[in-house]
């Protein structure tokens, strides 16, 4: 069974937060992930819907493979899957877990770093 679901072409996904109380619940786990949803144009949204529900009934995980901006493979664990009928044809909905992304440096640690100069210097 094929455990992965992948953007062929097209740019990289976008993915957004989710707030919804019935999906966070999908990110109960010891480690701190982000959950996210992200939405893409398919021609067989339920027929990947439906390959997601059998892997998941065998205890596999699913992955949404696809490129970043960079051009680099990445993987995402899918946690739930729908598939919606558009104007512009199927989409297939997607939660995902994602490792959170490292903070800029703020202002702040760089005003730190300053100081800790200054006071060197004297």
């Amino acid at each position: 069974m094929e455990d992965k679901i992948t953007i062929i072409e097209g740019p990289p996904p976008v993915f957004e937060s989710v707030n919804d109380g019935w999906a966070l619940g999908l990110n109960e786990s010891p480690w701190l992930y982000d959950l996210t949803l992200t939405q893409v144009r398919t021609f067989n949204g339920p027929a990947l819907v439906e390959r997601c529900h059998r892997a998941w009934k065998q205890g596999i995980t699913m992955y949404l493979h696809y490129r970043d901006e960079m051009g680099l493979e990445e993987k995402a664990p899918i946690l739930a899957a729908r598939s919606a009928e558009t104007a512009d044809g199927q989409v297939l909905i997607l939660w995902v877990r994602q490792l959170p992304e490292i903070e800029d440096l703020n202002d702040e640690s760089d005003e730190d770093i300053d100081d800790d100069d200054e006071e060197n210097k004297e």
